[in-house]
């Protein structure tokens, strides 16, 4: 059972970073772009870590796995923050697009640098 579990959550995991990956390539602007990049991507690692927990569940690689897991959470929304705010700096970003164009004020004020 616990085999079937693992290759369950193993399959999943690379299926879900497959679809990242393939949306990187098709997806037509930047945003839908680090959309399935960041959140396909993360769905992915955190289905893999668990299915390595499910297969080696010792408090040595649950500890290691769950400390990959916490890094991955925080870091990624934080790099697509600042990935999208530096393409939408450098006028890579397609505005007619965007419905709120909420950074254009924020960017105006004279608070931001």
């Amino acid at each position: 059972m616990r085999t079937a579990l693992t290759a369950a959550f193993l399959l999943l995991g690379a299926g879900a970073s497959l679809s990242a990956g393939l949306g990187l390539l098709r997806l037509p602007d930047l945003f839908t772009r680090m959309h399935a990049a960041t959140k396909s991507q993360a769905v992915g690692l955190l289905l893999v870590l668990a299915g390595v927990g499910v297969r080696f569940p010792t408090i040595e690689v649950l500890t290691s796995l769950v400390l990959v897991a916490l890094l991955q959470i925080v870091t990624v929304p934080v790099a697509a923050h600042l990935v999208g705010r530096a393409a939408y700096r450098t006028g890579h970003v397609d505005r007619e697009l965007l419905h709120t164009d909420e950074l254009e004020r924020a960017l105006e004020s004279p608070g931001d640098g």
